[in-house]
């Protein structure tokens, strides 16, 4: 007795199926000619960006920014699924190590720092793809060993020639190690790869030394293979900027002079310099984060809408900001630089900057820096941005306040708002990542009395996800070769022709003042604000 021919299925078959004679078997066919997978739809964001075959080179693999920031942040997003299974991760420094020794101490750096929890088998795969190459920058010898561990992983690991080099060392050696890529063939990617230069600010001390810089890193990686890291552009609540002034009506038409009395924008930190002394004495705090978190964040704040959301669109509005910047006519009124005295913080009793293990006792170097900025478009046009930021100040806090200017009239008597203040929308940027909007409303009661509230949206309350690392966005973007958050070179330049007209006033008039360690800062820049009639916002 034969077996029956299976029965036809019911219903219509699709196209991408046939159904074979035998055994009712299916062999997959083409699909018809014109459809698209809707998956597949670069627009479609239900599905995560994920990196192509890839891998990572770290110089300067010990230090603190690598230990505490970049090899957790590579396991995160390999926890994440973000990551190619096999991505690869190569260390370069100064250590007699093996791969081993190397893996251990990413293993360290990942169980004390990793923001995910902790998965045995996705380090397995992870730790598979580590290398380590002792050596020091001027090691031909350790350049090309190398070049034969990148060979080596393009056939273990399937990294299909892309690597990303990202140099985690003190900026004197940026030129030594680009050179030495281009000396050693690694800087050109094979035929259908590519290769990529990650650089950390930062970026020059001034303006001739930036642009320095800039020509010999050009000379090895063409300007869209190199990312700058700025890390507050890959902080959610510095991207939610752009989403709240561009996708929201509400805002973008009070966003102007017409409406807005000034801009305060603070960057404070409650720790003193650390262990820092030789990289931070004879920089400051203007040129380790006015520069480039300050500007940056201005830079956005006031831009225009850009034409998309790209690399090139986003450029272009910032440099337009950053080439209006105007500095004060009378520096010696509109700016003030201090450094920290001893003082009490968080209940102990800590030493002034010059009292810092290895400061001299005479340094000038600003750890508080404090100027007023005008922006000469139509939009901004009379309107002030303070920037300040400092160490050994009262919190730990980075934040922007839109101040808008009082009610045009009020048909309130005076004692009714003697407790109004003024409008404001505050955007946190860290630790409490969210926005404050803040405004006057009636107090409860029978009489007639108006007092400033404040409507609160915080990231952790409203989204069920935590908030990835800005390092974890910002090297999956060097992978995927978005540069959207990352700083090009015409804003670095135009940054420092900012800066440099303020450093070398500094440099030329006096010492700078001093501020009680855990205060707000110095008396005088509360003197700067008061001569306009304003005042610092408490954070």
């Amino acid at each position: 007795m034969t077996d029956k021919p299976a029965e036809p299925a019911r219903g219509p078959v699709p196209d991408a199926a046939a159904q074979s004679a035998k055994g009712g078997v299916h062999v997959p066919v083409a699909p018809a000619a014109g459809w698209v997978n809707p998956l597949r739809d670069p627009r479609d964001r239900r599905l995560p960006r994920i990196a192509g075959p890839s891998g990572l080179v770290i110089f300067g693999v010990t230090g603190d920014l690598s230990r505490k920031k970049l090899m957790p942040a590579v396991y995160d997003l390999a926890n994440r699924g973000l990551l190619p299974p096999g991505f690869s991760l190569v260390g370069f420094a100064r250590r007699d190590w093996e791969d081993q020794d190397f893996a251990q101490v990413v293993y360290e750096a990942v169980k004390e720092h990793a923001r995910t929890p902790f998965r045995e088998e996705v380090w397995h795969q992870l730790s598979e793809g580590m290398r380590f190459v002792p050596g020091d920058f001027d090691d031909d010898t350790a350049f090309k060993q190398l070049r034969a561990a990148v060979e080596e992983l393009d056939s273990s690991r399937g990294t299909g020639g892309n690597f990303a080099f990202y140099l985690s060392v003190p900026p004197r050696f940026f030129p030594k190690v680009v050179q030495q890529l281009k000396k050693h063939g690694l800087a050109n990617a094979p035929r259908g790869s590519w290769r990529r230069a990650v650089i950390e600010k930062p970026f020059g001390h001034d303006l001739a030394s930036a642009r320095r810089l800039n020509r010999i890193v050009h000379e090895v990686f063409d300007p869209e293979q190199v990312f700058r890291i700025d890390h507050y552009l890959g902080k959610e609540t510095v991207q939610n900027i752009l989403a709240l002034r561009f996708a929201n009506q509400m805002y973008e038409p009070v966003w102007n002079r017409s409406f807005v009395d000034h801009v305060q924008i603070t960057m404070a930190e409650d720790i003193g310099i650390g262990g820092r002394a030789g990289y931070y004495d004879g920089i400051g705090a203007a040129r380790d984060v006015v520069q480039n978190h300050l500007l940056q964040l201005l830079a956005l704040t006031a831009m225009e809408e850009p034409i998309a959301f790209d690399a090139e669109a986003l450029l272009t509005e910032k440099l337009k900001v950053l080439k209006s910047v105007r500095l004060p006519e009378d520096l010696g009124s509109h700016t003030v630089r201090a450094q920290y005295a001893e003082g009490w913080q968080g209940g102990e009793r800590v030493a002034g900057y010059v009292q810092e293990e290895g400061i001299a006792p005479g340094s000038r170097t600003d750890t508080y820096a404090a100027v007023k900025l005008g922006i000469g478009n139509r939009r901004w046009a009379g309107v002030p941005f303070y920037l300040r930021a400092g160490k050994r100040l009262g919190r730990r806090v980075t934040e922007i306040a839109v101040v808008f200017k009082r009610a045009p009239h009020s048909p309130f008597d005076s004692t009714a708002t003697e407790e109004l203040g003024e409008n404001a929308v505050v955007i946190r940027v860290q630790p409490d990542e969210g926005m404050t909007v803040r405004f006057g409303s009636k107090v409860p009661g029978t009489s007639m009395e108006i007092r400033d509230v404040s409507m609160d949206f915080a990231y952790g309350e409203s989204f069920t996800e935590s908030s990835p690392e800005a390092y974890e966005r910002l090297i999956l973007d060097v992978l995927l070769g978005d540069a959207n958050l990352f700083p090009r070179h015409q804003e670095v330049e135009e940054s420092w022709r900012i800066l440099d007209p303020i450093e070398a006033y500094w440099d030329e008039h006096g010492r700078p003042a001093q501020y009680p360690a855990g205060t707000w800062g110095p008396r005088e820049a509360d003197e700067m604000l008061a001569r306009d009639g304003r005042s610092w916002r408490r954070p």
